[in-house]
């Protein structure tokens, strides 16, 4: 089975920076690419960055500037660094594997920024 686990949330000022870390385990084929979601209270799941198994990366207007998708395939571990943190960032964010032909989700992390 596979299993995707976030880590690296926490409290943070407004300005500040985290970093997200998503480790995969279990037997892993056929990806396609490695996605962060974020989702806060009251709203839907939207989609932050995204990391193709070629590197290719795109981001959400929202968070394009300041958020950066990685990964070290060594370590089957996916990251997102976040700088200049806003109130608005505020969510639980998701790790999510897509494979051919699933999608595979881990248990989501909570940010919160603070004013």
């Amino acid at each position: 089975q596979v299993q995707l686990v976030e880590s690296g949330g926490g409290l943070v000022q407004a300005g500040g920076s985290l970093r997200l870390s998503c480790a995969a385990s279990g037997s892993i084929f056929s990806v396609v690419a490695m996605r962060w979601f974020r989702q806060a209270p009251g709203k839907q799941r939207e989609f932050v960055a995204v990391i193709t198994t070629g590197g290719s990366t795109n981001y959400a207007d929202s968070v394009k500037g300041r958020f950066t998708i990685s990964r070290d395939s060594a370590k089957n571990t996916l990251y997102l660094q976040m700088n200049s943190l806003k109130p608005e960032d505020t969510a639980v964010y998701y790790c999510n594997l897509w494979v051919v032909d699933a999608n595979y989700w881990g248990q989501g992390t909570q940010v919160t920024v603070s004013s």
